[in-house]
Formats: structure tokens, sequence, C-alpha cells
């Protein structure tokens, strides 16, 4: 491999002049600037990134530290990342945590070995040590997605919030009565605040949200399964699940299909972070979408900003919400199964010459008849 000494032989000028020229420096003439590129070109020279860094503290090099690479969401986040980052001249090194913050320490810990540049994080929890410690020692770092509560860094995110509420409408206004969630960890904040937003739109609605109505997930498949099984065991089930990211989501679907029953007619669902492929699930979902590229480029962009020593804001992005078929869109409102033109009066009415039902016990759902009690062994209907 040619060395920086063969380069300047080559073009007949020092060494140093070899190393002003790959490093840009005004000084050095046309002529010896063309001949040096040259000679580089001739020998196939590549300039050593990690003697470069050790003289000018750079390595032109971020890390990035995802929840989950399994996720498409945290993918197509990683994709935009890594574009943005090449298209300002750095590179990315990616760590998975697997949503397991000994994992996340790891990766952290081996990224700020190799004198990155800046970090983004995306965080598994919210008392990271290694992240506040990091933050202290003046590290640059950009939260994505998540954040840590109190660290004053820049967080860009998607505010989901106008979108929870126009699902909690759209599934109120197809007849849904007992909507249920299935949360992430209330350890991240993601987790939390979809929670509240979904609680809160319903509230707008007078509709309460028991908690046998929430359903406490890890942002993965099979707890999104095990969650909605829960749901499908008690007295009175709900008639549509809101899934708080996308993985839970199509395990609360297996849970469904393996107890017989159909999306929508039996059961509605919905889910956070839209991906592409839920437009060819059966039925296509429907989903609240975070404008994903936006938010990974404007990330490396606040993570770039903070290397050269400045302090940008943070930046939130609305969510919004797509609509599909597996809420019912497209049959009018009813009870979820039921024929049409059996639809159930809107909460807190009762419709002309119709007995108001009793009042369920706090936090848990109102009993019903024995007929309803158990969805999976409920006939199937057909539409007339």
């Amino acid at each position: 491999m040619a060395a920086i000494k063969d380069v300047a032989a080559e073009a007949g000028v020092s060494a140093a002049t070899v190393s002003r020229v790959l490093n840009d420096h005004p000084s050095v003439s046309p002529e010896s600037r063309a001949r040096v590129l040259a000679a580089v070109a001739a020998l196939g020279y590549r300039p050593n990134a990690v003697a470069r860094s050790l003289r000018t503290d750079e390595t032109r090099t971020l890390g990035l530290v995802i929840s989950d690479v399994l996720n498409p969401y945290f993918t197509s986040l990683a994709r935009a990342v890594e574009e943005e980052a090449r298209a300002l001249g750095y590179s990315v090194i990616i760590g998975n945590a697997d949503e397991r913050p000994e994992l996340q320490d790891h990766h952290v810990r081996t990224l700020l070995d190799r004198r990155i540049d800046g970090l983004l994080l995306s965080p598994a929890d919210r008392g990271a040590k290694l992240i506040l410690d990091a933050v202290r020692a003046a590290t640059p770092v950009v939260f994505v997605d998540r954040w840590i509560p109190g660290v004053d860094v820049p967080v860009v995110r998607a505010d989901g919030r106008a979108a929870v509420r126009e699902l909690v409408a759209h599934l109120l206004a197809l007849g849904h009565r007992r909507p249920a969630i299935i949360a992430g960890p209330a350890a991240t904040t993601t987790g939390s605040e979809r929670v509240d937003a979904f609680r809160a739109a319903l509230g707008e609605h007078g509709v309460a949200l028991p908690e046998a109505y929430i359903g406490q997930g890890d942002f993965q498949a099979e707890s999104g399964r095990r969650a909605a099984e829960r749901f499908l065991d008690l007295p009175r089930p709900p008639d549509a699940v809101f899934a708080a990211d996308n993985l839970m989501a199509l395990g609360a679907l297996d849970a469904f299909r393996a107890r017989g029953l159909r999306v929508p007619e039996d059961i509605a669902l919905a889910a956070f972070d839209d991906i592409p492929w839920f437009v060819h699930t059966d039925p296509p979902i429907t989903a609240v979408a975070q404008p994903t590229d936006e938010l990974g480029r404007a990330a490396v962009r606040a993570l770039v900003e903070r290397i050269a020593g400045r302090e940008p804001p943070s930046v939130t992005l609305p969510a919004r919400l797509v609509v599909r078929s597996s809420c019912g869109a497209g049959r009018p409102p009813g009870r979820v199964g039921a024929p049409r033109g059996h639809a159930d009066p809107p909460p807190g009415r009762t419709e002309p010459g119709s007995r108001q039902p009793e009042s369920p016990e706090p936090g848990s759902p109102a009993p019903v008849p024995s007929s309803e009690r158990n969805p999976s062994a409920r006939s199937r209907r057909s539409d007339p």
C-alpha cells in the first residue's frame, strides 16, 4: 500500500506539501496540487483516517444507537441518518440496543472509545448513567425519537398527540365503544406519552380508559400478542385495540387470528408507527405515521451543529393518521361484528325506550350478556 512519502516522490514534492494538499490547505500552488492529486490517483493512495484523527482530533464519524434494528421504524430512521451524514461528509457507526439498557451502555461505551465526533441516541430507558456522563463530559449528543427528561440536549422527535386524537375520533365514529391500548415500556418517554395521549383523547369524548384496557408491552411483537390475549380473556373484551408501535400491532393481529377473530368485523386494530407493508396485511392497518426520513435528517443536522460548538434548538415534527380498513372504515357505525343496521348508541346516550345500563365498577369494564362474554366463541356474521 502506498504511503505519503511515495506520493511525494511520485509528484516531486515534499511530504509536507502532500499533507497540505490532502488537508486542502490554501498555501499550495495550483501546479503542485495538480501533481499531488495525479500521484494520489496513480498510486491509489488512501489517507490513514486514524492517523489524521490523532492530528486533528476529528474522526468525521458519528455514532447512532437505536432501540431495535428489527423494528422497521428504526431501520428507516437509521437509513435516513446514514444518508444525511454521508452528504455532510460523515460516516456512521450503528449500535442496536435491542430495547436492553445494558446493551445500550455497551454500544455507547464502545462508540466513545472509538472517539466518534458526536452521538445520536434513542434511549432505552430514562436513567442511563453512561449517557448522562457523556453529556456532562461535553460529548456532542442529540436525542432522536426518545429522550431523557431533564437532560439539556436537543431532542428531535414527532408529536403524535393530534394524530392519536384523530384516531380516537375515527374509532368512535365507527361505533367502537371499548377501545384498549397496548403500551410500550413506561421507562421510555414514548411508552408513557402514547398512553397519556390516548387516555386524554378518549376523555375529550367522555370515554374512560380502565386499567384493564391498558396492556403492557415492550415494543416487540411477542408482548403485543400476550397483551392482546389478556384483553380477549376479559369478561368484557375491548372492541378496538391501539398498539403503541408496529411490532406490537402485528403480535396482536396474530393473537386475534389464533382465536378465530376477524379484523375489523370482530375487533378493530390500529398502530403507532406506520410501515410500508401495513398496506399489504389483511386487512391493511390504520396507523399513526411519523415523518421518519425528516426526523433522521434533522437529527444529523442538529448533531453537526453541536459538533461545531453551536446550540441548535430541539425539533418537533407532526405525525399524521393514515386511515385504512382495519378499524372498519367503510362500514356503518355499530358494534363490531354486528349486522348492518344494529348500531350501538353513542357513549352516554341510550336509544328511545331503552334502559340506561348500570355503570361499571371504577377501573373495570361493564358487564355484558353471556352471549358476548367470549369473543373467540362468537359466531361469525356477514353483512346482508
